[in-house]
C-alpha cells in the first residue's frame, strides 16, 4: 500500500439512505446536497442557491423542520419533506459533573451508542466527539480500547454530535441573527478525541469537519478543531491537505518497547516513522504546532530520563506537550503518576523550550475523562444482566 492510499477498516458504515426511502441531509457535503436536490427535480440553475438557503437554516440557525425554512416556497418545502429528513443522533442520557462537564450518551442508527463530552472552561467550551463505535487500537491504558469496534460513524452522526450539543447549550442564533452577534460561543472548540481512531474513518471525519468549518453554518475555524490520532502514519499528510485542522498525537512513550505496549499501533508505525510524518504536518496544514498527548503512568513512562528523551525526539517539531494525569478505572493495569513526579517531568520539558501544561482531570465523577467513554454504561448494563441471570429473569 502506498503512502497516499486511503487507510480504512473493514467495518460497516450505515448508508445515508433510510429504509422508507428518505435521505438524511445532515452530513451531506454541499456537492452531495446539490446532487440530491437536482435528483428530486430542482432545476440545476437554482440548485446552488437552494443549497445555500438550506445550509444556512440547517447549520447556522439549527432548524430541523423544512416547514420553518420560510425563504423557500411552500410547495418546495413540502417536496423537501417528502424526500428528505433532518435527523441528529438521539440523546439517551445526559450527566453533568460537579465541574460543569456534560456527558451525553448518544444513540445512532442501528441502536448503537457512543458518548460525547462538553467541557466548559473560562476562555472556551470544548466538545469531545466520537468517530467510531468502539475502537480497534486496544491501547492498554484506555478503557474505551477495551470495547470492540462495531462500525464507523457517518459524517451526519459526527456533525450531529455538534448539533445536539448546541441544542443542549441553547446556542443556535435566532433566525436573522449572525453568529458573531449572538455573543461569545459556549461551544468554541472541537476535539476528535472521543471513541475511535479518526484516521480510520477518514472520509466521514473529513466531510463532517468541512461542514463544521463552513463559514455559512457552524463556522468554526480550523484552528479551533483538533484531530487526535494514535499514529496512522499514511493518513497524516492526507489530513493536513484535506482537513487542515490542528493535530494531536497520542504519543505516551519515548521508546518503541514501551510504546508497543501502551499504543500497539506502534508495532506497525514506530516512533521514528511517526515522527518523520509529523515533521511535515505543520508545513502541509499551515498549522502552528502539533500537540503531543502524554498520559502519565506511574513507574512506566514518567522518569526524568523519559522527559529528556521526549524533548530530544521531538526536536525541530513546533510542538507543545500535553501531560495527562492517568484517569484510573476499575481494573486498570496502571496507576496515576504522583503529582510531584508529573511536575518534575513538566519542568524538564518546559526548560527545554516546550509548553508543558498539565491537563486538569475533568468529569471524573461521571466517567467522562479521557479513555473512559461509554465504559460506565457498559458496566451498568452488564451488572443488570448479571442480576437478571442470577434471579432467573429474562
Amino acid at each position: 500500500m502506498t503512502a497516499t492510499a486511503p487507510i480504512t477498516q473493514d467495518v460497516l458504515t450505515i448508508p445515508r439512505k433510510l429504509p422508507e426511502g428518505q435521505v438524511n441531509i445532515v452530513g451531506l457535503t454541499r456537492d452531495q446536497l446539490r446532487a440530491a436536490l437536482i435528483e428530486i427535480g430542482t432545476p440545476e440553475k437554482q440548485a446552488k442557491m437552494r443549497v445555500n438557503q438550506i445550509w444556512q437554516w440547517l447549520y447556522h440557525w439549527g432548524v430541523r423542520d423544512f416547514a420553518e425554512m420560510t425563504n423557500l416556497a411552500k410547495d418546495y418545502r413540502a417536496k423537501l419533506a417528502e424526500h428528505f429528513e433532518i435527523a441528529v443522533p438521539e440523546v439517551v442520557s445526559r450527566d453533568v459533573s460537579a465541574d460543569g462537564t456534560r456527558k451525553y450518551l448518544v444513540r445512532i442508527a442501528g441502536g448503537h451508542e457512543v458518548e460525547t463530552v462538553y467541557i466548559p472552561e473560562t476562555d472556551r467550551g470544548t466538545l469531545c466527539i466520537s468517530s467510531q463505535v468502539g475502537c480497534t487500537l486496544t491501547c492498554s491504558f484506555c478503557h474505551t480500547g477495551t470495547q470492540k469496534l462495531v462500525r464507523n460513524l457517518t459524517a451526519g452522526e459526527i456533525v450531529g454530535q455538534i448539533m445536539l450539543a448546541r441544542d443542549d447549550l441553547d446556542e443556535w442564533p435566532e433566525p436573522g441573527v449572525g453568529t458573531g452577534e449572538a455573543g461569545p460561543r459556549l461551544l468554541s472548540n472541537i476535539v476528535l478525541m472521543g471513541m475511535g481512531e479518526p484516521l480510520y474513518n477518514f472520509d466521514a471525519v473529513r466531510d463532517a469537519m468541512k461542514i463544521a468549518m463552513d463559514g455559512e453554518g457552524i463556522a468554526l475555524s480550523r484552528r479551533r478543531i483538533t484531530l487526535s490520532t494514535s499514529g496512522v502514519v499514511p493518513e497524516i499528510a492526507r489530513a493536513a491537505e484535506e482537513i487542515g485542522c490542528l493535530l494531536a498525537v497520542s504519543f505516551h512513550a519515548t521508546t518503541d518497547e514501551v510504546r508497543d505496549k501502551l499504543v500497539p499501533i506502534n508495532k506497525k508505525w514506530n516512533i521514528e516513522t511517526l515522527l518523520a510524518a509529523l515533521r511535515d504536518y505543520p508545513r502541509l496544514s499551515n498549522s502552528e504546532r502539533i500537540t503531543f498527548e502524554y498520559v502519565m503512568l506511574k513507574d512506566v513512562n514518567d522518569s526524568d530520563a523519559d522527559a529528556r528523551r521526549l524533548v530530544k525526539l521531538i526536536q525541530g517539531i513546533p510542538a507543545k506537550i500535553n501531560l495527562i494525569p492517568f484517569n484510573e478505572w476499575p481494573g486498570a493495569p496502571y496507576q496515576r503518576s504522583d503529582w510531584e513526579r508529573i511536575e518534575a517531568f513538566a519542568d524538564i520539558v518546559y526548560k527545554a523550550g516546550y509548553a508543558s501544561p498539565i491537563r486538569t482531570p475533568r468529569g471524573e465523577d461521571i466517567m467522562a475523562a479521557c479513555g473512559q467513554l461509554k465504559s460506565a454504561t457498559e458496566r451498568a448494563r452488564k451488572s443488570r444482566a448479571q442480576i437478571a441471570a442470577e434471579t432467573g429473569q429474562s
